[in-house]
């Protein structure tokens, strides 16, 4: 088994319930034993069960009153259903509500581990599903590395180094650089390849439920809480965890994300109960986390854990060598996406692309060469669809591209009042890039 499975024995009889143990405990199976269906849904309401035992016939509340809480409750927790007296109609009763499995006793020790190892990869294939799930949601998209210029060089080589090393990484770089594509790379070439690669995204988690979404939840454990649920660390285990933007975390959540990644385990909120995790993680971030220990924004002792291995990503105006090839790459790509039949962009739109700074990076770039690609009438990109689509309407098209980044940064920020942080959002750029570009170009609030 790739964790420690926790198993709860729902049963009266104490001989089973201790046969129960004996068996699994000798498999590496964590074991609780309940004597009645009011205990066992107790425990269920402090730690959260991959497997429950559960017998149909039992004084007090029945079996099949349990087995009903527990999925309403608990439906992603698996549920095998013993009985003295199996009788089809209780069998067909409890798979109707939502047993997973049906075990008539007396049944012998290979039984039930036969059983039991069928309920866990089962049970495997189900966490594996909500990490898909997820996945689908927030999925955007990943291409492979594109340019051959020396940084480029120098990162891919980094990743080939660094994937099968186990270590933890901190990937810095602006918004746009693909720090999430580095992380994925460095995933693809580690001992984990074949497990989950999760992203956490810092940045756009309130705080409050940042914890549950980091560790789990019981059911209850606060306002909303109206089912147990899985963690981030949960969802990773045996695979990567990637924390997106993690300088924008809170210095509570850091000390408890500090003591799961030295401990390897995890607390869920609500729960007295520790679970061991295996997980590698991956951090990447917009700012500058050694500013933030001096401003006391980040703890120090956090930062030196997540960075082992530090990899700072170019911004792409420092590997302009890569724009043509990053441009065909795209072209291609949304040509045969979007079903058009672009042949080329011209020199003069090549170099217009090359000149301009791209303050939001690879990300950036991608997305004007598909509005092109999208709105052109042509099959030829020219310079007049790259301003026309990407930026602002001007008259003169004979404009360079970092006139028009000017004008349509003071067009944001006289929208938003001078308001750089809402500013920033609207231009899909972090505050420091804004900042920068503000320096650049000389603005004032009067502009």
């Amino acid at each position: 088994m790739d964790r420690l499975t926790n198993v709860l024995v729902i049963d009266d009889d104490k001989h089973i319930r201790d046969a129960c143990r004996q068996i699994l405990v000798k498999d590496h199976y964590d074991v609780t034993e309940a004597e009645d269906g009011l205990q066992g849904l107790e425990f269920l309401k402090n730690k959260v069960y991959d497997i429950v035992i559960l017998d149909l016939k039992m004084p007090g509340i029945s079996g099949i009153s349990v087995l009903k809480k527990i999925k309403e409750n608990y439906p992603d927790t698996v549920v095998i259903v013993i009985t003295g007296y199996a009788t089809v109609e209780s069998a067909v009763e409890a798979m109707k509500i939502g047993a997973n499995d049906f075990l008539p006793k007396p049944f012998t020790p290979d039984a039930l581990r036969v059983i039991i190892k069928r309920m866990v990869e089962k049970r495997t294939l189900l966490i594996e599903n909500i990490y898909l799930r997820d996945q689908l949601d927030s999925y955007i998209g990943m291409d492979e590395f594109i340019g051959e210029s020396k940084p480029m060089i120098k990162i891919k080589e980094l990743i080939r180094r660094v994937g099968p090393s186990d270590s933890t990484v901190l990937i810095s770089g602006e918004s746009g650089t693909g720090k999430e594509l580095v992380a994925r790379a460095i995933h693809r070439n580690s001992s984990r390849k074949n497990k989950p690669f999760v992203t956490i995204d810092c940045g756009s988690l309130v705080e409050t439920l940042f914890e549950s979404e980091l560790f789990g939840h019981v059911k209850g454990s606060f306002t909303g809480a109206i089912a147990s649920k899985h963690g981030k660390f949960e969802l990773a285990n045996t695979g990567t965890l990637f924390f997106d933007e993690i300088g924008n975390i809170g210095t509570n959540i850091q000390g408890k994300l500090l003591r799961a990644i030295q401990e390897s385990e995890i607390t869920k909120v609500g729960s007295n109960q520790t679970v061991k995790i295996d997980v590698r993680i991956i951090s990447a971030t917009n700012i500058d986390l050694v500013e933030g220990i001096k401003e006391d924004t980040f703890r120090e002792d956090l930062f030196y854990r997540l960075a082992v291995i530090p990899i700072d990503l170019p911004s792409l105006r420092f590997r302009k060598d890569d724009i043509p090839s990053l441009v065909n790459y795209f072209l291609n790509k949304y040509n045969q996406k979007r079903g058009k039949k672009i042949k080329s962009i011209s020199p003069k739109a090549m170099q217009a692309l090359i000149d301009y700074d791209w303050p939001g990076n690879v990300r950036e770039l991608q997305n004007t060469i598909e509005r092109s690609v999208v709105l052109t009438k042509s099959d030829i990109i020219e310079p007049t669809d790259i301003f026309h689509f990407s930026f602002v309407s001007l008259k003169n098209y004979s404009t360079t591209l970092a006139s028009a980044e000017k004008e349509h940064i003071i067009k944001i920020l006289r929208e938003c009042n001078w308001n750089k942080s809402k500013a920033a959002n609207l231009l899909k750029i972090d505050r420091k890039t804004l900042r920068q570009k503000i320096d650049k170009y000389k603005l004032e609030s009067g502009d």
